[in-house]
């Protein structure tokens, strides 16, 4: 291992009968579907998705309820899940541009709930991917629009002591003497700085997320394919 080496949709069919109307109020990040039996999140949220990296996502499900409840969530049509009181919860894993969450409690209690994945700009691969466009490739380093940093592009193979198994990695380096506070796919890794300027960034399966922040003065973004996040060690 040389210098660099060291670190790391659920388908997208129900045809309800009867729609209740949209939701009728909120709690702080959850809405409430007009039976008052149903809720979602209020909003797109961005999570790693197990097989695809960081993809946008809601909640949905039962809201308090009973030992007798049970319904059906479907995403555009498709069922997604079957909740009930001891699993009232379902992950939603959206498609790009605007999706329909229903959270059928039968054919005729039914709250759907509406929410706009709509990438911002063309060849963007989802919402919860940022716009690094302006970083610059030199060779197999990519620098970001800042300068305050840079990364390796080709992922290399190391042993990840956290895993214990062979896992594609980066490395992300500090380009100067900034206080980078790193984080993986929304997970906080480490900070470079002067005294620490460079670190390894295991990747996760699917499209990983590399973000170096120095305060509020500027975030670089990396974006890396993780594969399937496992690999052969050399």
């Amino acid at each position: 291992m040389d210098r660099w080496e060291s670190h790391s949709f659920r388908a997208l069919a129900l045809g309800p009968a009867l729609v209740l109307s949209a939701p009728v109020w909120a709690l702080t990040g959850v809405q409430v579907g007009a039976s008052g039996k149903t809720y979602a999140s209020s909003g797109v949220e961005c999570a790693l998705n197990p097989i695809f990296g960081m993809a946008p996502m809601v909640q949905a499900g039962l809201y308090n309820p009973k030992r007798a409840s049970s319904a059906t969530v479907s995403l555009n049509g498709t069922p997604v899940e079957n909740v009930t009181f001891t699993s009232p919860d379902a992950t939603v894993w959206l498609a790009n541009g605007v999706n329909d969450v229903v959270v059928a409690l039968s054919r005729k209690t039914v709250d759907a709930y509406s929410f706009d994945a709509t990438p911002a700009y063309f060849g963007q691969p989802n919402v919860c991917i940022p716009d690094t466009r302006a970083n610059s490739v030199s060779g197999d380093l990519e620098y970001a629009a800042s300068l305050k940093s840079f990364a390796t592009v080709a992922p290399g193979c190391a042993l990840n002591p956290l895993t214990g198994r062979g896992q594609p990695y980066v490395h992300l380096v500090d380009n100067g003497t900034y206080l980078l506070n790193i984080s993986v796919n929304n997970v906080p890794l480490t900070q470079l700085s002067q005294s620490h300027p460079h670190t390894p960034v295991f990747l996760s399966p699917g499209l990983n997320v590399i973000s170096a922040a120095n305060g509020a003065l500027s975030t670089d973004n990396y974006l890396r394919d993780g594969g399937s996040g496992s690999c052969a060690l050399p």
